[in-house]
């Protein structure tokens, strides 16, 4: 976490005004009108702030997570944790290495994760992935070599991959420049806690 405490505090969901309150429509279950039921995470009680764009920001989001994204969950995933781990995002790898683990990577293949593309055991699928997730990272730019690694995932899949490097590279920033903290709980991994 590159932050101990939050810049911008998660609104109080007992205090919601009409715009936050349909902003956060999706996670909120009513009971007489009150708020309760399932925990909403920081992150969206944080970007409730601005409740217009926390809608938007969901939209795109969910398609990224979505069946409709060419990339498989694990590869998906795959992608997600090293934008996290390269953005120094101790909230974005707590949250998806969960995540992660319900798609299919194993504890090993996460841990490798940190090390990226030359770390062995990968597949060249995998490699080149990661690969093109660093060169996104790095350079704003995927490689001619790396694209043609990528091959295998069709044109849709290697838009798609861009895509999600792009979103989760605005997330990490969103995360740690306003300081939001992963929920009580939860460990943050010691590689990601500066």
């Amino acid at each position: 976490m590159r932050l101990s405490a939050p810049r911008i505090e998660p609104v109080d969901l007992d205090r919601l005004d009409a715009d936050q309150r349909a902003a956060l429509e999706p996670f909120l279950v009513s009971d007489g009108g009150k708020v309760g039921g399932g925990k909403i995470l920081n992150i969206f009680r944080t970007l409730a702030h601005a409740p217009k764009a926390l809608t938007a920001f969901l939209g795109w989001g969910n398609y990224i997570l979505s069946k409709r994204n060419a990339l498989s969950s694990r590869d998906r995933e795959l992608v997600i944790l090293r934008t996290g781990y390269n953005c120094r995002s101790g909230y974005e790898w707590t949250q998806h290495k969960r995540i992660g683990h319900d798609c299919g990577l194993t504890e090993e293949e996460i841990a490798r994760i940190k090390t990226g593309p030359d770390a062995g055991g990968w597949s060249d699928l995998d490699r080149a992935m990661l690969r093109a997730t660093d060169e996104l990272s790095g350079d704003h730019f995927i490689t001619d070599a790396t694209w043609a690694a990528l091959a295998p995932l069709g044109n849709k899949g290697r838009m798609d991959l861009v895509m999600t490097v792009g979103q989760y590279t605005q997330v990490s920033m969103i995360l740690n420049s306003f300081g939001i903290q992963v929920e009580d709980g939860w460990d943050v991994d010691p590689d990601l806690r500066k």
